[in-house]
């Protein structure tokens, strides 16, 4: 795709974008998932990422393999890291029988594989679950991404650390934070979007500020005022989503894209 990140995030509709693929009707951060949102034409499709025990980068959400292959079968045992398998053992699961019989013998895919799929006709948002920044940056220029994806995490500080490596790298900052820019654990942080948690965020060098369905008007306003847009998650409910669109959300993510439509078009 030839659009930057940056011009996407400036579109001035409210953007469409599928919650770890279309993960209502495929097993999640897998390549059917991807391939079904995109159909869906979504402007951008999350997904999760984790570092494995040598060094690659995973599209996985939890730390632990059991929920979603059968990590637990083919090991015996329970509660098995994701950092504790090497990708090639990982790739070796099978990811979509847990969802459904017609997804057996999906396989979890490589960073580098999904960005492939996706980034032909959207933008990867790639959350950070673990990893180190310079293992992502080294493979989002080895593909010339780095201006063509979108990278988000609770952990603020990681999030500070890409932007000073990489300036351009556009930035999202979940919400609330597991860890802030300055590398400590936040503490009285209200579930609530707030104007002081917009400054926060945006020191991190974000230009997105992504929250929960915890957010007022007032916030939008002052994050549109500071040239940050707000995006809203997993927003799966047709109420409130008309709710944060008269708000002026900009964005939401949900495991059913097409049905966000309808709220947008109304």
């Amino acid at each position: 795709m030839n659009s930057s990140a940056l011009s996407r995030i400036t579109t001035q509709r409210p953007l469409v974008i599928a919650h770890r693929g279309f993960s209502h009707v495929a097993p999640e951060n897998t390549p059917a998932s991807f391939r079904l949102a995109l159909a869906t034409g979504v402007d951008l499709v999350e997904l999760d990422i984790h570092q494995t025990k040598d060094g690659e980068l995973v599209v996985f959400h939890d730390r632990e393999l059991d929920r979603t292959t059968d990590a637990v079968a083919r090991w015996k045992r329970k509660h098995i890291r994701v950092n504790s398998k090497t990708a090639a053992e990982i790739q070796s699961l099978d990811a979509g029988a847990w969802f459904a019989p017609a997804f057996t013998g999906t396989q979890v895919p490589l960073l580098s594989q999904a960005l492939d799929v996706i980034q032909n006709s959207a933008i990867a948002l790639i959350e950070r679950k673990s990893g180190d920044p310079l293992t992502l940056l080294k493979l989002l220029q080895d593909k010339a991404l780095l201006t063509k994806v979108i990278v988000q995490s609770f952990d603020w500080c990681f999030l500070s650390q890409l932007h000073q490596l990489v300036p351009d790298l556009a930035l999202a900052a979940l919400g609330p934070p597991s860890r802030l820019s300055n590398g400590k654990k936040p503490r009285n942080f209200f579930r609530k979007l707030s104007l002081r948690t917009v400054l926060m965020a945006q020191k991190t060098g974000a230009k997105i500020v992504v929250w929960n369905k915890k957010i007022s008007k007032r916030a939008v306003r002052f994050a549109h005022s500071r040239s940050l847009r707000v995006w809203t998650y997993t927003i799966n409910d047709l109420k409130v989503a008309t709710r944060l669109l008269k708000q002026g959300v900009d964005g939401f993510i949900r495991n059913n894209p097409p049905l966000i439509r309808k709220a947008i078009a109304n």
